[in-house]
């Protein structure tokens, strides 16, 4: 059960903001394996100024910064599964019209006693 949080740009947010979760939750599917009702999205749009980044570091131009942080439990194969995701990420993303050189995503691992949702195994 992956949970996402994204920060990015309010108008960004009122403009595709559906969208992008649209297309967070179909990378999931296709990169994670995990089930299309595994959903957990959290958005923090955010004002102007709020998200500070430098706009070439690492040899990456920036217009703008969509931050994607993901906590998932440690279980997905490197190469097999979370490449897999940011590259559909990308990709959906490009279909969005947002550029890859914009897009920050953040894996966090835990084990499953870090998680309650709902019920207690």
């Amino acid at each position: 059960m992956p949970l996402i949080q994204v920060d990015l740009d309010r108008q960004l947010w009122e403009e595709k903001g559906k969208a992008i979760s649209g297309a967070i939750q179909r990378a999931q599917v296709e990169g994670l394996r995990i089930p299309a009702e595994d959903l957990f999205h959290v958005f923090r749009p955010r004002e102007a100024g709020e998200i500070v980044f430098h706009p070439s570091f690492g040899g990456v131009e920036r217009r703008s910064l969509i931050v994607i942080r993901v906590v998932f439990v440690h279980e997905h194969p490197v190469v097999k599964h979370k490449y897999a995701f940011y590259e559909a990420v990308a990709r959906e993303f490009a279909d969005l019209g947002i550029r890859s050189d914009d897009i920050m995503i953040c894996v966090t691992e835990n084990t499953y006693e870090d998680w309650y949702a709902g019920y207690v195994n």
